[in-house]
């Protein structure tokens, strides 16, 4: 009976930490990528509510390769009802092949979320559309500030056709540094 609780414990386990770095059913990661061309600065222009972003405004995400391969995350944003910066420090790692946009994010120890890279503009990695493990992450991110209608058309009618539910997007204010 106490090996029994114990399979069924651990095989619980694994399956949660296992379903923090899979993907939506709808969603698959870009490939070819390149986390060199990935690296630097990135600006939110949308996204789905979350309590960690909550309240945010100019959210940046900043990405830094490490000598071991893995990357520095540092996700930047302004509270204005606190007129402060808040700032996470994580770490991304590649889940399987490091060309494949699918890595695994940790801002709180060894505990670890996909960060999936679905669309890509791939010649000039000038914006990304980024998925969690669920449909509830959600990310479209720039190189610049703002994007056309054009492009923020476009992120909605895909994220809705991988069953996002883009009626509850956020617009993140990135017209003014505090």
């Amino acid at each position: 009976m106490k090996n029994q609780l114990f399979i069924t414990l651990t095989l619980f386990v694994s399956s949660l930490l296992l379903g923090c770095t899979g993907m939506p059913d709808k969603v698959a990661p870009v490939s070819p990528f390149s986390i060199e061309q990935y690296q630097g600065k990135w600006y939110e222009i949308a996204r789905l509510d979350h309590s960690f972003e909550r309240g945010l405004d100019n959210i940046t995400a900043d990405y830094t390769i490490n000598d071991d391969g893995s990357v520095t995350v540092l996700n930047r944003g302004f509270n204005s009802e606190e007129n402060k910066w808040s700032e996470a420090q994580g770490t991304a790692k590649f889940v399987d092949s490091n060309d494949v946009g699918h890595l695994k994010v940790s801002f709180f120890g060894p505990f670890y979320s996909s960060y999936i890279v679905f669309k890509l503009d791939q010649q000039n990695y000038q914006y990304a559309y980024v998925s969690g493990y669920n449909n509830d992450y959600l990310w479209l991110l720039s190189r610049t500030p703002t994007v056309s209608e054009q492009r923020l058309a476009d992120f909605k009618v895909l994220a809705q056709q991988k069953g996002f539910d883009t009626d509850n997007l956020i617009m993140v204010k990135q017209n003014s540094t505090p």
